[in-house]
């Protein structure tokens, strides 16, 4: 299993902004595009996807089952669903967005739908997002370490959730950040001004730099053709020992998403 390290984020983008970042995007060399049925925004993908002319085996389509689908009646149709919108026949990656909130459905079930789906072809791979240690203990014993391509969690410079990461890392789960820029609050640090400055870069590429350093997968998000160009060019920068250190001082544990109701008890 892969989980290619730069793609585009699509949360909070719906109708013509979304159709307009993802034709962007792909014209400019990306390949990788992540969305949710919680965004609302699958079937304004599908139509860019539809009009874009890439071959669907050059493009990496990541979905998230929302918590209202969690159940075993309903998660496979939702996917379906998810899939006509988009107008494919399989995506690349579905994962779980947030845990069953209060358990109601039980990570054992949702991530065993999960495998019927990948074994029906509707999805490559599987993973979940937003979850802890004692959840991904739970999508292990349920279907194996093997099968979770990866846990996608907020991480920037301020929360840099090493527990979850070093855990992950030691079971062989890959990160992939959401919130790389931290709502854009990282890019008027001064730290990451220093840096950026050191190696004649942008603020965003060297925090999706470390990122990308550090192993972790990044889906960084922009309504702007500009941005989305230069954050591609992250890709090719690389930091030193001492830039990491100064990025690794920025940590104040300043989560930015957790939703009443549906954030599990952070580790």
């Amino acid at each position: 299993m892969s989980i290619p390290a730069f793609g585009l984020g699509t949360f909070r983008l719906t109708d013509e902004a979304v159709i307009a970042s993802v034709t962007q995007a792909l014209e400019l060399g990306y390949r990788v595009i992540d969305t949710a049925q919680i965004y609302g925004n699958e079937a304004a993908i599908g139509k860019a996807l539809a009009q874009c002319g890439i071959p669907r085996e050059e493009l990496f389509i990541t979905t998230k089952i929302w918590t209202e689908n969690l159940g075993e009646d309903k998660l496979i149709p939702s996917l379906q669903e998810s899939l006509q919108k988009l107008g494919t026949d399989y995506v690349d990656l579905t994962l779980i967005h947030w845990p069953s909130p209060g358990a109601a459905v039980p990570v054992a079930v949702s991530m065993q739908q999960l495998m019927t789906a990948k074994a029906q072809g509707l999805t490559r791979q599987i993973g979940v997002s937003n979850f802890t240690i004692p959840l991904m203990e739970q999508a292990i014993a349920a279907v194996g370490v093997e099968n979770i391509a990866t846990n996608q969690i907020e991480l920037s410079p301020y929360l840099q959730n090493r527990k979850v990461v070093d855990w992950a890392s030691q079971h062989g789960i890959h990160i992939t950040s959401y919130m790389t820029l931290a709502y854009g609050k990282a890019l008027k640090d001064a730290v990451i001004g220093q840096i950026a400055q050191k190696h004649n870069a942008t603020p965003a590429q060297v925090i999706l730099a470390w990122a990308m350093g550090k192993g972790y997968a990044v889906i960084p998000s922009s309504t702007r053709r500009e941005n989305l160009a230069s954050n591609l060019l992250a890709q090719s920068l690389k930091l030193d020992a001492e830039d990491n250190a100064a990025i690794a001082g920025l940590e104040c544990n300043d989560r930015l998403v957790s939703p009443e109701g549906l954030a599990p008890q952070w580790d």
